[in-house]
């Protein structure tokens, strides 16, 4: 973790919350991942003891651009979000390239979730794990917990739910009022059901997440730190796991690709 991270070169800029840069149609946070963890951290536990409504934070990517401009209904979720942050590394980079305020690196949800753990548990920030698979949910949650002790975990529930059954995990979500709620379901539904029980959630931000709990497990792995910083972890991911995401990236990076040139002047 630590040599990755010593790994990590970011680009300077502003850490105002308010700083955004639109990247191929999305308007993405500038902050580092540094800045948007403390961020987390401070103001999470806030929200939640203030009864204010929790904060949105979605991630954007290739995949990201790609349903913003061809899903209807994605675009009007992720248009709900109250934070965006640089998940792909070609996000990034896009920022610098046509961004007047380019984002300061690479803020992929499993770094962020990983190395908030520690800050978290220093300040006892409260999480909750939703998503996944029962297995990799719980193995997930018995790592966090060796990885970070002190952490505290409100807790947790699989990915499997039926539309009937989202009134009893929302009330199982609330029961534990959690400081920040991590949605690990998958594009578009993650974003989905955020948006659409924010305001029955009693937590201070709820963040989406993806497969995060199968990279903190180990089940899906991580690229070397030289493909993550240079925009390649797609690749690295497409070549592991070839029946799942090969035709997700051959027809969402050309697409995204596409979107930042088509909107580089803003």
């Amino acid at each position: 973790m630590s040599a990755e991270r010593a790994l990590r070169q970011p680009f300077p800029s502003a850490e105002g919350p308010e700083k955004k840069v639109m990247v191929g149609g999305v308007p993405v946070s500038t902050l580092s991942l540094d800045a948007l963890i403390n961020k987390m951290v401070r103001d999470a536990p806030l929200r939640r003891m203030q009864k204010q409504p929790p904060l949105l934070v979605f991630d954007c990517n290739g995949q990201g651009l790609s349903m913003n401009a061809s899903d209807a209904q994605f675009r009007a979720d992720l248009a709900q979000a109250d934070l965006i942050h640089a998940d792909g590394q070609i996000i990034v980079i896009a920022s610098r390239w046509f961004g007047k305020t380019p984002i300061a690196d690479r803020s992929s949800t499993t770094d962020m979730f990983i190395d908030s753990l520690v800050p978290a548990a220093k300040q006892g920030v409260r999480y909750y794990l939703l998503g996944g698979e029962e297995k990799v949910n719980a193995e997930c949650a018995h790592r966090i917990l060796e990885a970070a002790p002190g952490l505290e975990l409100a807790g947790r529930r699989n990915g499997f739910w039926s539309r009937e059954d989202e009134d009893a995990v929302i009330e199982e979500i609330n029961a534990t009022a959690p400081d920040v709620l991590w949605v690990g379901t998958g594009k578009p539904r993650e974003q989905a059901f955020c948006v659409r029980n924010r305001d029955r959630i009693n937590a201070g931000w709820i963040v989406t997440c993806g497969g995060l709990y199968n990279y903190v497990t180990g089940d899906y792995p991580r690229a070397p730190m030289w493909m993550q910083k240079s925009g390649l972890e797609w690749l690295h991911r497409m070549v592991t796991r070839p029946r799942q995401l090969a035709w997700r990236y051959i027809t969402t990076n050309p697409h995204a690709l596409w979107l930042i040139w088509k909107h580089r002047h803003g």
